[in-house]
Formats: C-alpha cells, structure tokens, sequence
C-alpha cells in the first residue's frame, strides 16, 4: 500500500507540473475570469466507487458487485491553482454500511488545466457486496470481504478552444465562465488492474458457472475523441457535460479452474457533467464523473469495472491579506513543481 500511495502522488505532482505550465498563458477574458487572489473554502457531500458488472449473455443478466465505500462529508479549499479536499464516511450518513469490511483507498484526481482534461486513478477496494435483488436463489445481500479490486490510470486530453471553456469553473469553481463555450478534444487514456477473490465470485447457488471466474488482470490503451462544452445563463448559472469514447488495445486473463486470455479492441466512455451557480463570492453546484471501463470480451466473459463520483460543493469565496499571500505563494506545492 505504501508503495501504491507514493506512485499516486508522484504522479499526482507530475501532473500538476503539467498543469501550472499549461496555465501560464490567459484565457480569453471574454469568455472566462480567473480570480487567482479569492481564497475558494469548500464544504461538500460526495460519493466515489468503483464497481464489478458481470453480463450473462445467455439471460440477458448483469450483476453488479458493488464496494463498500460510503457516502462522504468533506472540506477543502482552492487558491492560487492549489487545490486540497478532506473528506470521510461519517457514520450518521452511513447507517447500512458494513462496518467489519476491509479499510479501502479510493485516490482520484480531476483535473482542467487550460486546454487539457487529466484524470489520475490509483483505487484499492478489499471487499464487495452483491445485493439480494439480484441474485435468484437467495433473499440476502452475498457478502464477500475477501474480494480485492486493484485498478490504475491516466487521461490525458488536449482542448482545442481551452482558452475560452474553463472547466475548473465547472469542477472546482476558481474560474467563472462569462459566455457559453464548446470545444472538441483528444487524448489518450491507459488502464490496468485486476479482480480476485479466494473462491469464484458469483455464488454457486446462481448456477453460473460459464461466467464464473475467481480471478481476472487486464490491461488496455488507446486514443480518445469527444466534445466538451458550457451553456451559460441568468447570471451565474451554468450547465457543464463533457463527452469521450476511447479505443482501447486490450488484454485480459481470467482464471476459474481453467486459464483463458485475449486481446481485442473496443469503446470504453468518459462522462462528466456539472450544474450549478457560479459568482465571485459563492457557488453551489453538483458534479458527476463516470468512467466506463468495458473488458475485452471472451464468449462467454464479458465484464466492466465502472468508476463513478459524485459531488455537491457549497463555496464561498473571499480576499485574503498579503501576508497570508505571501506565506502561501511560498510553500504552494503546485508554483514549486511549475516555477512559474
């Protein structure tokens, strides 16, 4: 684990390298302000998963095993392009969640430099659960702690009219998009990861036992293509999406008694979309991200490991003195890494 956090935070801090150079020259002040002297403190409610679908061609059957992560409460605050967010599962907000799971690390980062959309992915989930309604031959949630998800990633995506669409306006609310924008993108995304268990997945009682594995690894790249863009309206209100479709290259392995293992190549989707108010002095919005990572198929596996997080933010934005300016300018982690 220790080493999984170092290899996300190092790429964490490459990547914000990328993203102060990427912000060194303006926006189009026509269609975007930037307010890098207001200090954004942030409380907000957010949710992140990742979860494990399973088709059965033959029944025209999915069943999703789901994390056992919680619902959050958090803060944060963004100022000076640095932005750092806090948040854990409170209990009164958590009252079904399994309390004797495994601990779980979801790490993930988004974030929209000018011109560019980056997306960091380092997720570690020990133990899932597949609910009731969805298994046949049983009337209780399937409980399985000994499930393991390990999942890794980076998109990358350049904005061809960046200057004028500021998703950070979307996203963390540092920016305040003035006129409605639209800009086409492309990039590259590379994912890696595996799904095992001590025993195979889908209970014996379902009678599954064509798509039935205890272990899968996978691996898959590609390029990307899709559309970002913002509809302003009143004053201060927006609505945000953010649409791409991937090729992957992809490999998997699954393991079930047998070992069988392919490559192939097929769409994977990023969606994003956002909702809200936007000022100087507040916002409140709504955020979702999806990522869905469909595997190479193999008659008769067909699975997809499907992030998602969600969030709504209240923000309120102030001046802060210079001193406090001054102090903060110097140890900024983000002006360190990009010298700017």
């Amino acid at each position: 684990m220790r080493l999984h956090l170092a290899l996300f935070f190092a790429g964490i801090f490459f990547l914000s390298g990328m993203k102060g150079n990427a912000q060194t020259s303006e926006y189009d002040s026509n269609y975007v302000e930037v307010h890098p002297e207001l200090f954004g403190l942030r409380l907000y409610f957010s949710k992140k998963y990742t979860n494990v679908a399973i088709n059965v061609p033959d029944q025209d059957r999915r069943l999703v095993f789901r994390p056992n992560s919680g619902n959050n409460l958090g803060v944060g605050f963004t100022y000076q392009k640095f932005t750092l967010n806090i948040a854990g599962p409170l209990s009164f907000l958590n009252p079904n969640r399994q309390t004797d799971f495994p601990k779980y690390w979801d790490l993930q980062a988004h974030m929209y430099p000018k011109k560019m959309i980056i997306d960091f992915f380092g997720q570690f989930y020990d133990g899932f659960i597949l609910s009731k309604d969805q298994l046949q031959n049983s009337d209780q949630d399937y409980l399985r702690e000994d499930i393991k998800l390990r999942k890794y990633g980076l998109n990358v995506n350049y904005l061809f009219h960046g200057d004028k669409l500021s998703l950070q306006a979307a996203f963390n609310q540092s920016h305040i998009q003035k006129k409605s924008a639209f800009s086409p993108f492309v990039g590259f995304e590379v994912y890696g990861g595996k799904v095992t268990g001590d025993s195979l997945l889908i209970p014996t009682t379902e009678q599954l036992e064509s798509v039935n594995f205890q272990r899968v690894n996978y691996f898959q790249f590609g390029p990307k293509v899709g559309g970002a863009g913002t509809l302003v309206f009143g004053k201060g209100f927006f609505l945000t999406g953010v649409a791409g479709i991937n090729l992957s290259l992809g490999y998997a392995e699954w393991q079930n008694g047998s070992t069988e293992e392919k490559w192939g190549a097929f769409p994977t989707f990023f969606l994003r979309g956002f909702a809200g108010y936007n000022s100087r002095r507040f916002s409140i919005n709504a955020n979702y991200v999806w990522k869905n990572l469909a595997l190479v198929q193999e008659e008769p596996f067909d699975q997809a490991i499907n992030t998602g997080n969600y969030r709504i933010n209240f923000v309120y934005k102030f001046g802060v003195g210079k001193s406090f300016e001054k102090k903060f300018q110097k140890f900024n982690p983000i002006r360190l890494i990009s010298k700017d």
